[in-house]
């Protein structure tokens, strides 16, 4: 790395500390969204009863797997979502028409990847 490029102070680990700490990182972020975002427990909720219901019905192992996919898939936007929302708060709780477009822009994300589950669902049932 030349001297002129900025390095990160943050980013100092390397090796199995780094893969550790990232680790760490991530289950303290689980942790934050399951304790302060109620649409990721709503979500959280569907995503397990579905779950379970997909061990009763006769899909193929592909429907299932693309059922699967689209329920992680539900629980990934609405935590990128989240994010979006907590940086645009650390900037600032005033209304702006960028900050609500951001926060739109994430919901928006949400909502396509819920569609996605609900087509997911509803080929194997009517077809």
């Amino acid at each position: 790395m030349s001297k002129k490029e900025a390095t990160n102070p943050y980013k100092v680990h390397k090796g199995l500390k780094r893969v550790y700490l990232a680790f760490l990182n991530s289950t303290r972020g689980f942790y934050f969204v399951f304790r302060e975002e109620s649409a990721f427990r709503q979500e959280l909720i569907l995503v397990t009863v579905s779950g379970i219901i997909l061990f009763f019905v006769s899909f193929t192992l592909i429907e299932k797997l693309l059922i699967i996919i689209s329920s992680i898939l539900i629980l990934i936007c609405e935590i990128i979502n989240s994010a979006i929302e907590a940086a645009i708060d650390r900037i600032s709780f005033s209304n702006h028409d960028l900050s609500m477009k951001a926060k739109d822009y994430g919901s928006a994300a949400v909502l396509l990847s819920i569609v996605i589950f609900i087509l997911c669902w509803s080929f194997p049932l009517f077809s």
